[in-house]
């Protein structure tokens, strides 16, 4: 039961924090940046799959370390490190090998990663921890 409740407490705040990102910083940061090779619609199925699949890496390397070791911090922390090496995979990548791809745009995707991961993980522990003990 821990793990189903931990799951959704990862995934609403990492969501609800990404959808506010990509709201803001899409047309003030993505598309000035990458133009053309944006498509107008997002394709909902690989989004669809990375929002279900994401917070199981977090639940696994954050919010579970954290709650062994008792520790908030431990969950931010190991969430946003988990943050920072998934967003830089597919960052440093694209800076590697897009045209227009910009070393400030990998830098902010990178930290955004970091600070949204460790947010998430970070509810994640509160809530499966409250739920655990109530």
């Amino acid at each position: 039961m821990a793990y189903a409740i931990g799951y959704i407490a990862v995934l609403i705040p990492f969501g609800a924090i990404d959808f506010v990102w990509l709201r803001l910083m899409g047309p003030a940061l993505y598309r000035p940046t990458l133009g053309d090779i944006l498509l107008a619609d997002v394709r909902i199925g690989p989004a669809l799959a990375f929002y279900l699949i994401y917070p199981v890496g977090l639940l696994a390397f954050a919010v579970f370390p954290g709650l062994k070791s008792g520790s908030a911090l431990t969950a931010f922390g190991s969430g946003a490190l988990f943050g920072a090496l998934a967003y830089a995979t597919y960052d440093l990548t694209n800076f590697a090998t897009l045209r227009n791809w910009t070393l400030q745009l990998t830098m902010l995707d990178m930290a955004y990663g970091a600070l949204a991961s460790g947010l998430a993980a970070f509810v994640g522990f509160l809530v499966v921890r409250a739920t655990a003990t109530a």
